[in-house]
Formats: C-alpha cells, structure tokens, sequence
C-alpha cells in the first residue's frame, strides 16, 4: 500500500482510527491491514519530513517543560507568568519541590494544563 496523494493520507488516517475503535486484536486481517496503514503512513509522512510525535510528558515537570517550549519562553518569563520565584520554579522543574494548589490553578489557566493531568501527576 502507497499513499500518494493528501486525500489518500487523510483516508488512511480515517481507517486506522476505525481500526483502532473497533480493535484488531484476535483478527489476523485486520491486524495485517493496521500494520500496512502504519507502514504507508509512516512511508508517506517521512516523504513530506513530518517529524513524529515527541512521547507524551509523564510527569507535570515534563508538561511544563513541554508548554514552556511551545510558548517560546525562557524559564524566568515561565516563573513571572505563573507568578513564583525562578528559583522555586527551578526546584519544581527538578522534582525538589511540590506544586501548590495556588500553583496548579495558575498552570491550568495560564498553560492549559489539563487539570486531570495535573492532579494524577502533582
């Protein structure tokens, strides 16, 4: 299987999330045909040099780490948004220190942080 074409990408892309809805597992040909559409995928992605996606953060370090990047900030602009001390900031990006609840209210606002994401990973 080639994809050649953005509509044969986007089709690609519209199988293999029903592929993954529905589950593949115990199915030899649907497992065959999620394999071929990751192959494609991957094929034709790599022609247009998209990079793949980075593995999601697992610590709220991570995450913040992660906003802090997409909003071009250096770490001191990040401590003067969320309105804490650099270097508590530091500490908190080192694991040295606990978030707050004060804090976790100014990451879900200001970063967008998921405020799930930031309750399992405080």
């Amino acid at each position: 299987m080639t994809l050649q074409t953005p509509t044969d990408y986007r089709t690609a892309l519209r199988r293999l999330d029903a592929l993954v809805a529905a589950g593949v597992e115990g199915n030899a040909a649907l497992e065959t045909e999620f394999r071929e559409l990751i192959l494609a995928l991957d094929v034709y992605e790599s022609k247009l040099g998209l990079l793949p996606i980075p593995n999601l953060p697992t610590s709220l370090a991570e995450m913040i780490e992660l906003k802090r990047q997409q909003m071009r900030l250096k770490q001191k602009e990040l401590a003067e948004l969320l309105e804490v001390p650099a270097g508590r900031l530091s500490q908190i990006l080192s694991g040295k220190r606990r978030v707050t609840l004060d804090l976790a209210k100014r990451l879900y606002e200001r970063l967008g942080i998921p405020s799930d994401f930031i309750l399992k990973n405080a």
